[in-house]
């Protein structure tokens, strides 16, 4: 499937958005998806694996930049779940009501997400400047665990909203 908003979308109610690129928690999020029967959509610039599940939607973008965060932007709702590691997409998810996770677990919400991008940047100023090397931590088995279990909190809370 190629993408153009509303190709993924929902089908009369919660969704969950991923960007696919370097996700390494595609498993976990299909398996939640599955226990609640949510649509899942992953979307990428390319090398998504064809599913025949119908409750799993690839969508594949341009190959320009940004492309697969503007169309999942422009195609995700208020009180739909997204999984991200791009910390400018979990901000501009965030201020449209998206409930936003990173594949750690880790919640991106109104109330921290102005920290997580002034670290991103802080970050990002740092290598630029030689001041550090930038190695990010190995994806550990706790982690999954922890994506595993705040996913399922991030859904339950969503599904509730959504109901009342």
């Amino acid at each position: 499937m190629t993408g153009s908003p509303g190709t993924g979308t929902k089908a009369g109610g919660l969704a969950i958005y991923v960007d696919a690129d370097a996700c390494p928690v595609k498993e976990e999020v299909v398996r939640v998806a599955e226990r609640h029967g949510l649509v899942v959509t992953f979307v990428s610039n390319g090398g998504l694996r064809p599913s025949r599940d119908p409750m799993i939607r690839n969508v594949v973008v341009s190959k320009g930049a940004d492309a697969a965060d503007d169309w999942i932007v422009e195609t995700a709702g208020p009180g739909d779940v997204a999984v991200t590691a791009d910390i400018p997409l979990a901000a501009r998810l965030v201020a449209k009501g998206v409930h936003v996770l990173g594949p750690t677990g880790r919640p991106f919400t109104p109330e921290t997400i102005g920290m997580a991008v002034a670290m991103r940047d802080l970050k990002q100023h740092l290598r630029e400047t030689g001041e550090s090397k930038g190695y990010n931590a190995s994806f550990s088995p706790r982690d999954r665990s922890a994506f595993l279990s705040a996913l399922d909190q991030a859904v339950r809370r969503a599904l509730k909203t959504a109901a009342g």
